[in-house]
């Protein structure tokens, strides 16, 4: 007997199943539904074939797999949900009869769930939960600058505003901030923890008006899940560097050690608000649970898996370099911050790349030092002018921190004194590739990169040059010696002439480039001289190789593929074609501005 196969059960229809359905078969109410799908990760799909799905019909629907709805059906949180239900019927019925006893007893008993459980669900691994954080960071951040409402509570935004202070710590202690951009929306941070690259965003801190447009009750909802999965990650990510969760700080830094004991006693005993002022203000270093730090163990090269292959740790020593010298690109420096800069921002900033910060102890707690210290190096101020200024410092606009950090080097800060016109803010999340437009003013800096390793080599050699001047002029000087000493005992001639000796085995030593003399026969006189390293730009050296390797490919591609390369340099040339015009316009652009202006009569 043939089984016959009847429409619609089987296939895409028996896999998706309606968000009415889904409530139905859940007994849920929809905000109950939604808030379910969000802490849990669930959203809906849209099929492929919407009548096949609907059986027949083509009425716009919302669809979930069913094997998503088969896996809440056995979540615990459900039944938290109908407790609360049953919670706020005794409620409304107790308020109407004005029992304050029961209302008080309620409030008590009120049902409360946990996350957590969640939380691992959805992040099997650590490394999971660290590449799923910039959602995390952007709404808690966001949280954190809101006021109270009848929504939003003010423990969950004292909750955010704890656990974004606790991330800043951690990127702060382990210098693992690697890009900024000012931009109309906000502060875009980069972060590379874990060899994973977290990008955020932080508001401005402006003025804050409620926006009708936004179903806040959902935005809660994520902020819910996102609370408990960054306290999980702080945990872990300060237990990594060997610092105390909650964190710590070194209290009574500033004080001399002759203090009394009742000083100690005071900083113990400090108050809870103060503390977290404190932590806020981002100045201060944080105690480490490890009594003895780590020695630092030199790592072998040789035991990389990458040393087969030359090019690999040519280019991630280069690069080690380069991250050495960014963490470290404000070691030494002390900044002193004005009263209308944003503060937690450059603070944030300049502790993460080894600098220190302070301001005025009537601003905020957390002042390192006052503006009469004559060790700052650079007064950050957003006005024009100022009345009372130090010789010993600069004074810049705060646009300089910012383009230091993503230009890798201290800029000149000629171009950012106060009342100078900026030069304009490059985002460096913008990678112009070989044939894209690169606007004049990154070009502008990445030649004063190159330039810069060039001027170094060449003082490289100048100071050989000198040197070499340097024993030239030793040997006039023998010379003369020998003739005022001409009177004197043999063994007192044999002395300087063995001195002299030693003096041109340096001199050629040192001038080995220069041509061999002859003898009076006219043969060559054989010489050995030392050795001097070579000096090669890495950084230039890899980007030739990488060059002749793409052409290289580009001369072994097979007859078959032939066309859809030529296609691919058709669109090559178009967009070269592009990057000419948009150069025109800002070379027309800038003899325009470059003209006076005629006075009108």
């Amino acid at each position: 007997m043939v089984l016959r196969h009847r429409k619609y059960e089987s296939g895409a229809a028996t896999a998706y199943i309606s968000r009415k359905q889904a409530l139905k078969k859940l007994q849920l109410s929809l905000p109950d539904f939604r808030r379910l799908c969000i802490l849990k990760g669930i959203h809906p799909h849209e099929p492929r074939h919407p009548k096949t799905v609907g059986k027949g019909s083509t009425l716009p629907k919302t669809y979930y797999f069913k094997k998503d709805i088969q896996f809440l059906m056995h979540e615990p949180i459900i039944n938290k949900f109908r407790d609360f239900k049953v919670f706020l019927r005794k409620l409304r019925k107790a308020e109407g009869k004005a029992e304050n006893d029961r209302i008080d007893h309620l409030k008590e008993k009120r049902p409360k769930y946990k996350l957590d459980h969640i939380v691992k669900e959805r992040y099997p691994s650590f490394i999971d939960a660290i590449r799923d954080l910039d959602d995390c960071l952007s709404m808690t951040f966001l949280f954190a600058t809101f006021p109270k409402t009848r929504v939003l509570q003010p423990s969950m935004i004292q909750l955010c505003r704890r656990l974004t202070v606790e991330f800043m710590h951690y990127v702060i202690a382990s210098k693992s901030l690697r890009k900024v951009f000012i931009s109309i929306k906000g502060i875009y941070y980069q972060a590379d923890i874990l060899d994973q690259k977290v990008t955020w965003v932080v508001p401005h801190t402006v003025g804050y008006q409620h926006p009708n447009e936004v179903d806040f009750k959902i935005m809660v909802t994520f902020v819910e899940f996102y609370v408990t999965m960054l306290g999980f990650v702080n945990f872990r990510l300060f237990h990594s560097l060997g610092l105390y969760y909650p964190p710590k700080l070194i209290l009574g830094m500033e004080q001399n050690h002759t203090d009394d004991d009742d000083d100690v006693d005071k900083d113990d005993n400090l108050e809870k608000d103060d503390i977290e002022e404190r932590l806020s203000a981002l100045t201060q270093s944080l105690q480490s649970s490890i009594q003895q730090e780590p020695e630092e163990v030199d790592i072998d090269e040789f035991s990389s898996e990458l040393n087969d292959d030359p090019d690999h740790v040519e280019k991630a020593k280069v690069e080690q370099e380069k991250l050495n010298h960014l963490q470290s690109l404000f070691k030494g420096l002390k900044f002193f911050l004005n009263r209308e800069v944003p503060r937690e921002t450059l603070t944030f900033i300049i502790r993460s790349f080894g600098g220190q910060v302070s301001w005025d102890s009537t601003m905020a707690a957390g002042s390192v030092y006052q503006e009469s210290d004559e060790s700052i190096t650079h007064h950050i101020v957003d006005r024009p002018e100022i009345n009372k200024q130090y010789l010993s410092r600069y004074y810049i606009q705060p646009q300089w921190v910012f383009d230091s950090v993503n230009a890798c080097r201290l800029l000149p800060v000629e171009d950012y004194f106060m009342g100078v016109i900026l030069p304009p803010h490059l985002s460096p999340f913008v990678e112009e590739g070989q044939d894209d437009y690169i606007p004049p003013e990154k070009r502008k800096m990445l030649d004063v990169s190159d330039s810069g390793i060039n001027n170094s080599s060449e003082d490289e050699e100048s100071e050989e040059e000198e040197c070499s001047n340097e024993g030239r002029e030793d040997l006039k000087e023998g010379d003369d010696d020998e003739n005022v000493s001409s009177d004197e005992g043999s063994d007192h001639l044999e002395k300087k002439y063995e001195e002299r000796r030693l003096r041109k085995r340096k001199q050629e030593a040192v001038d080995h480039d220069e041509p061999t003399k002859k003898t009076k026969s006219g043969k060559e006189r054989m010489s050995v001289s030392s050795g001097v390293v070579e000096k090669v730009n890495l950084e230039h050296k890899l980007e030739v190789q990488t060059n002749e390797e793409r052409k290289l490919a580009e001369m072994m591609i097979p007859k078959k593929k032939r066309r859809l390369y030529k296609k691919i340099m058709y669109a090559k040339k178009k967009k070269a074609q592009e990057v000419k015009k948009l150069t025109e316009k800002r070379e027309a652009y800038e003899k325009q501005q470059k003209r006076p202006k005629k006075k009108q009569s």
